[in-house]
């Protein structure tokens, strides 16, 4: 959970810490990298775990998620470094597929069961069995017992129950996906359906154990940094707060200009570019035209929804630019040496870059996560350091992409501005399972008239997998600096930016 400090984000942390230290310092990747586990887990009393061993495996695995490598097989001599080589180039993001579940991490945790608890009483009515379609419940003992053989997990027990004895088992990341795209293995360990999955994030962020991880591209990142390249960073809106409420923009721009990037603007500014071009779109071709409805496309979890599962409604997801894609071509218009650095909270971004379409425009995604264990690695404290320079690109339509609703209200508000007398309809939905909801509705003719926002991650981009902190806090902190915006929202003339 964000804002937790856990023994979970403890070891996330740590690994992606020594990652960024052996990129930046290392003379001997290889041995480095080797020995990293021994390096967390030093001692033979494990800080994370029960095993020792188990602990230094898992780290191991991090090691090459973090690397953007593969997890190595159970059944095969791999080492830790094996395919280091090819992925240490800068033309490389990672080896598909982005969401992985370790499986020496995960606790094969059961799903869809129900049992019962000590809060059973022994009641004289007995509910529970009475209910029971298929026998599966008797009373043993005094206490109720439910047969797992028997059981079709139809659920009248529990609620049947007068103390709530009865409880369901299910698995937090499948609870957590919306398109039931965690299955199990044979070994009953979760596994991704890779077919299915569309990498927003929320299993790994729900699993207690840890055990699913992206695969990060940062170590490729500081190599090209290292290198000499100019190396550019645009950060998402929802940086704000991540990294302590001390943590001004300015020290925010000031840690990253020390960390090294040649210039850092604000992913906002391609927010403001794309709600004046989806404001003009939804006047001209939803109102006035034969455009039953409109999608937005920001979110590329919930756009790769709609084209995988919907191919009927994808003609009405937007084809203007994401703000993430649109800030980085307007860059490369201005420095085409670079490369790009996209800096946010999404895991789906990364995903996003992977298209063949982005792939000039965005070299390198890292979440504030991973950002977070570079700044450690180098001793920088963005909330301590001097300030220098600020972050000032974008107007606050713009920034209020990063929470759920943001979307539609950035351009609600170009609609009033700039097409007077003319109204805009919309909804938002937030979390897969709702996304997919709506959807469907849509592709049955439900939502025409609408633009509809939708956005993978409840909350918005401020609950993306790799944020720091509390989503409501972090949602707060999105409206200050809104509402601290010099410029409410963009000058019309913005739909005119040709990006091509």
């Amino acid at each position: 959970m964000r804002g937790l400090h856990t023994p979970v984000s403890e070891l996330r942390k740590s690994v992606f810490v020594e990652v960024a230290r052996i990129a930046y310092d290392s003379e001997n990747v290889k041995d480095d990298l080797e020995a990293l586990p021994y390096k967390i887990s030093p001692d033979e009393t494990p800080k994370f775990g029960d095993n020792i061993y188990q602990e230094r495996a898992i780290s191991a695995e991090r090691a090459r998620l973090a690397m953007g490598l593969s997890l190595r097989p159970a059944n095969k001599p791999v080492h830790v470094t094996s395919g280091l080589d090819q992925s240490s180039v800068d033309e490389v993001y990672y080896e598909p597929p982005l969401m992985q579940v370790i499986p020496s991490a995960c606790a094969s945790c059961e799903d869809n069961v129900y049992e019962v608890s000590n809060l059973c009483r022994n009641c004289l009515s007995h509910n529970c069995v009475e209910v029971c379609p298929v026998g599966a419940v008797s009373m043993i003992d005094g206490h109720s017992h439910i047969d797992k053989d028997k059981c079709i997990k139809c659920g009248k027990c529990k609620a049947s129950c007068p103390y709530d004895a009865i409880g369901k088992r299910v698995r937090p990341c499948a609870l957590s996906c919306g398109i039931k795209a965690i299955e199990s293995d044979e070994l009953g360990r979760a596994r991704i359906n890779q077919n299915k999955c569309l990498s927003c994030g929320m299993c790994m962020v729900n699993c207690p154990f840890g055990a699913i991880a992206d695969k990060s591209q940062f170590y490729q990142m500081i190599r090209a940094m290292k290198s000499g390249a100019k190396v550019i960073a645009e950060i998402a809106p929802a940086y704000i707060g991540q990294f302590g409420p001390a943590a001004t923009k300015d020290k925010i721009y000031a840690a990253l200009k020390k960390l090294g990037f040649y210039e850092v603007y604000e992913v906002a500014l391609g927010a403001d570019i794309g709600c004046i071009n989806e404001a003009k779109d939804y006047v001209e071709n939803v109102i006035h035209g034969d455009k039953p409805f409109a999608l937005t496309s920001c979110c590329p979890s919930w756009a790769m929804l709609a084209k995988l599962f919907f191919p009927e409604v994808k003609d009405q997801i937007s084809l203007e630019l994401t703000p993430m894609v649109a800030t980085a071509r307007s860059i490369k218009q201005k420095e085409p040496d670079a490369k790009v650095v996209f800096i946010g909270p999404c895991a789906s971004k990364k995903l996003e870059a992977m298209r063949k379409t982005v792939r000039s425009d965005v070299d390198f995604v890292i979440t504030f996560e991973e950002l977070d264990a570079i700044f450690t690695s180098r001793g920088i404290d963005p909330a301590a350091i001097e300030s220098s320079g600020s972050l000032h690109d974008a107007t606050g339509a713009g920034r209020g992409y990063a929470v759920a609703g943001g979307v539609i209200d950035a351009i609600k508000k170009c609609v009033e501005e700039y097409y007077p007398g003319e109204e805009l309809k919309s909804e938002h939905y937030e979390g897969l399972a709702d996304c997919r909801t709506a959807l469907l509705l849509a592709k049955n003719g439900k939502k025409n008239g609408l633009l509809i926002e939708g956005m993978a991650c409840p909350g918005g981009c401020v609950a993306g997998a790799g944020t720091l902190i509390d989503v409501n806090k972090a949602k707060k902190e999105i409206e200050k600096m809104v509402q601290a915006s010099t410029k409410p929202i963009p000058p019309l003339e913005l739909k005119d930016i040709e990006l091509e």
